[in-house]
């Protein structure tokens, strides 16, 4: 199949180019656009390691083709930061309460958690535990994890009060 031109945005950049439509989001994002924060984990859709926000919603990359993405607005974990370099909440709560061991499964963790409260800003444990099931992490056992999430919805909720 010849390529086609693929236009979109990723973490706030307009990003131009040809690509064949069958190419994998991971790879495009990983090999093209050397965005190295999304890991590639099963190729399956299993792990969520992969996981990136596109148009508003939770996908894994591993099984999203380039073609798919195109006109779409992605978001990666490189794009949460601010532009000074200030850590998104999720971040910074995942560091603070040890949400990571590895690190392998925490970008793919971080943008998931990052819909969810755009979805829910004040979840249940039981709706973090259920929001996240779809991204695996073998090291931490998801108490903190879930405890990490907890807090930056909290941090997110103070700020936005204080917005207000």
């Amino acid at each position: 199949m010849s390529e086609i031109d693929i236009s979109m945005t990723i973490n706030g950049q307009k990003v131009e180019g040809k690509a064949d439509p069958r190419t994998l989001l991971i790879h495009f994002l990983r090999e093209d656009q050397l965005l190295t924060g999304p890991h590639i984990g099963c190729d399956t859709t299993h792990c969520g390691a992969c996981t990136v926000d596109m148009d508003g919603l939770s996908v894994k990359s591993c099984t999203v083709f380039v073609g798919q993405a195109n006109g779409k607005d992605i978001l990666t974990i490189e794009g949460m930061a601010e532009a000074d370099g200030t850590l998104h909440a999720l971040q910074t709560a995942f560091s603070d309460n040890h949400g990571l061991q590895c690190g392998f499964c925490t970008p793919g963790m971080i943008t998931r958690a990052y819909r969810l409260l755009q979805e829910n800003p004040d979840p249940t444990e039981e709706e973090i535990r259920y929001g996240i099931s779809g991204n695996l992490c073998r090291c931490t056992g998801y108490q903190n994890i879930v405890k990490a999430i907890q807090v930056a919805a909290k941090e997110l909720s103070s700020v936005k009060e204080a917005a207000e």
